[in-house]
């Protein structure tokens, strides 16, 4: 794959991260997750290209059976069978949140981030918006309100540091391609327990409601 083409397939997932913090329905971020899973699906596919590998071959396929299509089918299935048409509110108004988001992709560009988004002088801009997109998940998951969207903010964060990982090129460790499966199947895992117990105590996702836990 070309230079061009990564640099458009990263900005797309950049731009679903981005897409997730001002969504208000579920849908259309369980979609959105999706389609940045697939991104990934393609990051793996061209660093199976320059250098082919079985393992790659195994994550490339256990990532788009779990993140591709599982991993948004449960929370679209979640989400009809609990009535979770909308997400909960953000901690942040919208104008707030475009001011943070903004500033937060200003400083993974900045020069003291050179030592991490030089390791592949070749994928500087690359390794800068896959760093950008790691600090835009971080704070979803802070400005969701929502467990559901926190937990599509963390696969996300998932996404998007695995992201970092290849154009670093340190996903060619067949130690490193396991960890990802692992961290793959274990935030399914987690993610499905925990919706499933938290609506059924509380009767909500949203984690204001929780307040009595403090007492």
């Amino acid at each position: 794959m070309t230079l061009l083409f990564l640099q458009s397939l990263t900005a797309i997932l950049f731009l679903t991260i981005i897409f997730l913090h001002l969504t208000k329905r579920n849908f259309s971020a369980s979609v959105a997750y999706g389609i940045q899973s697939m991104m990934v699906v393609f990051f793996f596919f061209n660093s199976f290209l320059e250098t082919p590998n079985t393992y790659l071959i195994l994550v490339i396929i256990f990532t788009i059976i779990v993140k591709v299509i599982l991993a948004p089918l449960f929370f679209i299935r979640l989400i009809k069978k609990h009535a979770l048409a909308f997400n909960v509110s953000t901690y942040l108004n919208v104008p707030l949140t475009i001011i943070i988001m903004a500033s937060l992709t200003f400083l993974a560009h900045l020069e003291k981030f050179n030592p991490l988004t030089n390791i592949v002088p070749a994928y500087h801009q690359l390794l800068s918006l896959a760093l950008a997109s790691i600090f835009l998940s971080l704070f979803l998951i802070v400005n969701r309100k929502g467990a559901l969207s926190q937990i599509i903010g963390v696969l996300s964060l998932e996404n998007s540091i695995v992201t970092f990982i290849i154009f670093a090129g340190l996903e060619k460790s067949p130690g490193m391609q396991i960890g990802v499966i692992f961290n793959i199947l274990i935030w399914i895992m987690i993610s499905t327990i925990f919706i499933s117990l938290l609506y059924r105590h509380f009767g909500s996702l949203n984690v204001t409601d929780m307040k009595n836990l403090t007492d």
